[in-house]
């Protein structure tokens, strides 16, 4: 079970045009939207990444409106985790547990993936919060990051995880969001 004190959110590549062509792209944006505001709720760290910025562009107001309070990580590998400054933002944030939403599923978000797991962070990869262009790739990612030893959740399923209890300010804010 995941634990709000030690999880971090990483957000890869949402961004511009790319984002407009994924499959189920609204719901997608949805659910990104309301993990971003669920951690934001639960105090997790947030890692946002985004892909040669100054050629895919900005990554969708859903998550960056939510994330006024900082700043995207620039990077041209489709690994996150070959971004020093990445691998340094990751580190910081003390968390061992890490979730992951993006695009696309079957590239960036993949290797990323694998190379966190292979540097010992326990992934979990929110299955309807990353999309590819073609439902095909993103059924064929989830599998082989599944068989690699990341753990597939949904956005409802972890931000109840995380937050535990049924009671509280936060659960109130949780179910608002997921509402």
């Amino acid at each position: 079970m995941l634990d709000a004190a030690n999880t971090a959110l990483v957000i890869i590549d949402v961004q511009g045009k790319l984002a407009q062509i994924m499959d189920q792209k609204d719901a997608l944006f949805q659910n990104l939207e309301t993990l971003v505001k669920g951690a934001k709720i639960l105090e997790l760290p947030v890692v946002w990444v985004e892909q040669i910025p100054h050629k895919l562009g900005p990554t969708i107001p859903q998550i960056a409106d939510n994330l006024q309070d900082q700043q995207p990580i620039a990077k041209n590998s489709f690994s996150c985790y070959r971004s020093e400054e990445f691998v340094s933002a990751l580190e910081a944030t003390g968390c061992k547990n890490v979730i992951v939403a993006g695009i696309e599923a079957h590239i960036c978000v993949y290797q990323t993936v694998r190379q966190m797991l292979d540097a010992g962070y326990h992934v979990e990869v929110i299955s309807d919060a990353v999309s590819s262009r073609h439902p095909l790739n993103r059924e064929i990612a989830l599998n082989k990051m599944k068989q690699a030893g990341a753990e597939l959740s949904c956005t409802e399923m972890v931000l109840f995880e995380l937050q535990a209890v049924a009671e509280g300010d936060r659960f109130k804010q949780i179910l608002s969001i997921v509402k």
